[in-house]
């Protein structure tokens, strides 16, 4: 049986509206609510068009105000400390994706932070917000996106399959914060992974039979380790959890980077534009 699905829907909007809503609040001619009041409209109509047009899983989760990389840093509490002064969550987020200068008022303290790091995602034009990581790093579950996304479209009556960013590739392609000496970020896994976890359960919690996950880090050389970290992710979310997981990776091949996680998990989406000769690597494993 052949299902019609994609992997996330672009969130700008048909005429930019997602754009000119986000540099509204920024220069501030709207305020916070009535951004998401914005944003809320055109993911809701995004939604509906992938229904009407046939598909049969479509994605929620992928939506973001700014970066899905920095998204998931904010929702793990992976925050800098000189992020940690700004309260106002919307504005400790854009902060770290495009620094925040403030002068000081009667009631608040100046604000004059930069942004984090900007690197090139993958082979694309677009760009993602490096995390900052310390070597004892602490994570925490906070306001998760995905299962506020997920309860906005099943309450207009449409079911969706969840997004995140995997916590392997994450972890990758996160760098240490200043002041520390490199270590190797995917030695937080066992602290970062439960939470996972615990987000995949409130997933299953709301209703979702699928998430998808995305690790395009899987078309990267990759050492043993990180081979190993993604049958250890995979293993654990398999065994602690009952909702069908597809892992998604895209942007080149995969063979040699999945074959420990293959058994952990319900599907792997393959790119075959970008690499047509998986079509053969793929029968082997069907």
């Amino acid at each position: 049986m052949v299902l019609a699905t994609n992997l996330g829907f672009p969130y700008v909007g048909s005429q930019r509206e997602l754009k000119k809503s986000v540099e509204a609040y920024w220069s501030g001619k709207i305020s916070a609510d009535d951004l998401k009041a914005a944003y809320s409209k055109i993911q809701e109509a995004h939604w509906k068009l992938q229904k009407e047009k046939g598909l049969d899983h479509i994605p929620s989760g992928e939506f973001t105000l700014y970066d899905r990389v920095l998204d998931t840093a904010h929702q793990f509490g992976a925050i800098p400390q000189r992020y940690q002064h700004i309260k106002d969550p919307l504005q400790q987020f854009f902060a770290m994706g495009r620094g925040l200068q403030k002068p000081a008022t009667e009631t608040s303290e100046k604000i004059d932070v930069p942004a984090q790091e900007m690197k090139k995602w993958f082979d694309t034009n677009y760009h993602f917000i490096v995390p900052e990581l310390e070597p004892n790093q602490s994570f925490k579950l906070q306001n998760p996106r995905a299962v506020e996304q997920y309860n906005a479209a099943k309450a207009i009556g449409i079911e969706t399959r969840p997004v995140l960013v995997g916590p392997v590739t994450f972890l990758h392609l996160a760098k240490a914060a200043k002041g520390f000496e490199e270590f190797d970020t995917l030695s937080l896994l066992p602290q970062l992974l439960p939470l996972y976890v615990e987000l995949l359960k409130q997933l299953e919690a709301a209703g979702a039979q699928w998430v998808q996950i995305d690790e395009p880090a899987l078309i990267l050389d990759l050492p043993a380790n990180v081979k190993a970290a993604f049958e250890e992710a995979y293993k654990t979310i398999k065994a602690q959890t009952n909702i069908k997981v597809l892992v998604a990776a895209y942007f080149g091949r995969v063979e040699d980077n999945v074959t420990g996680l293959l058994s952990h998990v319900d599907a792997i989406h393959l790119d075959l534009v970008q690499q047509p000769s998986l079509v053969s690597w793929s029968r082997r494993w069907s």
